[in-house]
């Protein structure tokens, strides 16, 4: 389903152009997964945690990020502004994705160090935090990247950083957020029983 859902995200997409620089990563994590499942056959916790990621990815890939109508959709389903109720001057939905690389994140990370590295659930639970931070810094490195090589308007339609020169600082913070309440509510939490 979600491999089906990457070609649909360019139906009348609004951005098509910077959509595929987005869904590299995409079809890297949609790959990576379908071999996990295969070779490892991951608790269903960690399955579903790889796949809402996956979802929210594809829905920040298709506007981009910076334009997720979350707003419109807010205002639809119920009756007001996230953006106006909280005085945001910037599309936040980036924030929303950096979080849950840290709160859903940290179970397929914690599982595979339990796995791999035999190691029980608490200290997995800590060294997920310190994994999700590296995986939240080479991103942000790879960002960078980005920003030097392509063009600016381009850098800053995939960075989505909307004028925030903080933007990668507070990525990481709300990520290292994320961990730390997935690990507090996941600390026990051993796949193998």
């Amino acid at each position: 389903m979600v491999a089906l859902a990457v070609p649909l995200s360019f139906v009348e997409a609004p951005y098509p152009e910077e959509l595929v620089l987005q869904h590299v990563p995409t079809l890297v994590g949609v790959a990576l997964l379908g071999f996990v499942v295969w070779r490892f056959q991951p608790s269903r916790l960690t399955v579903a945690c790889c796949l809402a990621f996956l979802w929210i990815h594809i829905i920040g890939a298709r506007w981009i990020y910076s334009f997720v109508p979350y707003d419109d959709w807010s205002r639809q389903w119920l009756g007001f502004s996230i953006s106006e109720t909280f005085s945001w001057k910037r599309n936040h939905y980036d924030r929303l994705v950096h979080f849950a690389s840290g709160l859903i994140g940290l179970p397929p990370i914690s599982e595979l160090l339990q796995w791999s590295c035999k190691i029980r659930p608490l200290p997995a639970a800590i060294l997920g935090i310190a994994c999700v931070l590296a995986i939240g810094a080479v991103y942000e490195i790879l960002e960078w990247q980005i920003a030097m090589v392509f063009s600016p308007e381009m850098a800053e339609s995939y960075n989505g950083q909307q004028g925030d020169i903080w933007d990668p600082q507070k990525d990481l913070a709300i990520a290292w957020f994320g961990a730390i309440i997935a690990a507090g509510a996941l600390f026990r939490w051993d796949p193998s029983r």
